[in-house]
């Protein structure tokens, strides 16, 4: 939050959304983006589908279409109760006042999603079979119920994950009536370019590991790799060869002359 409160003041920012990956998905997180005022999107456990999606499963029971979205509801809290009733067909539609107790949820399916899910769900049911059975000795694997020394395939939990497989959910803090379900999925997948500067600053540019002790050596060493990670924008839409061939040219340069708006610098 301290962050976020001095990047919107920094740059006079009224109203600001805050998208992140499911890793952010707490609580006390979301509390207090929403009492600050600060929108938000961020991913949803695949886990907490069954509950946010009960009313599908008991009117449509476990089919979706692909490229399905369903917007619906999710409690704030793991312990909370639901508010969504699956005793009505219709998915509510969330409003901060009508749902004190939840947040609103946007889950899509895909059938590429399923493919991919599906295939790992039949590479860790094999995996465990295969460590039940004695014919690998790892470390306990998914789907694997340990009792004592007896192992046994947790048929409950495999169930349950094949339940979910295809489905992606978003949880948001902004109703329908401002940003409909599609651009809620959108926003959350240009998260790309932001992974895509981290792949880049910890690889490319070495940003890390850092073997400076002092102050002043870190700060250079991180001052030094913020003016080509500033300059990747060219690079996005360039083929990996292109920006792999100049990083390559440019990596043993130690001095350059450079001209920049009829100025020369070395």
């Amino acid at each position: 939050m301290p962050i976020v409160k001095a990047f919107g003041a920094r740059h006079a920012i009224e109203g600001m959304v805050v998208v992140a990956d499911a890793g952010m998905l707490s609580a006390t997180s979301l509390r207090e983006l929403d009492e600050a005022g600060l929108g938000f999107i961020v991913g949803s456990r695949q886990t907490t589908a069954p509950l946010d999606l009960a009313s599908h499963y008991r009117w449509h029971g476990e089919a979706f279409t692909d490229g399905q979205v369903i917007d619906t509801l999710t409690p704030k809290h793991r312990r909370a109760r639901p508010e969504n009733d699956p005793q009505h067909k219709a998915e509510p539609v969330w409003t901060k006042g009508t749902h004190p107790g939840s947040w609103r949820a946007v889950w899509a399916y895909s059938g590429k999603r399923f493919a991919r899910d599906n295939r790992t769900l039949n590479a860790q049911e094999a995996r465990a079979r295969a460590v039940i059975d004695g014919e690998k000795s790892a470390r306990t694997p998914r789907f694997v119920r340990t009792s004592g020394a007896h192992k046994t395939l947790d048929e409950t939990a495999l169930a349950r994950a094949r339940q979910v497989a295809g489905l992606k959910g978003y949880v948001t803090n902004i109703p329908a009536t401002v940003i409909s379900p599609r651009q809620v999925i959108s926003s959350y997948h240009d998260l790309w370019h932001v992974e895509q500067s981290f792949r880049m600053s910890k690889t490319d540019l070495q940003a890390r590991p850092i073997f400076a002790r002092t102050r002043e050596a870190i700060e250079a060493h991180l001052t030094s790799c913020s003016p080509p990670w500033r300059s990747r924008g060219p690079f996005r839409t360039a083929p990996a060869s292109r920006s792999a061939k100049v990083l390559r040219e440019l990596r043993p340069l130690r001095s350059a002359t450079v001209e920049i708006n009829g100025h020369t610098r070395t």
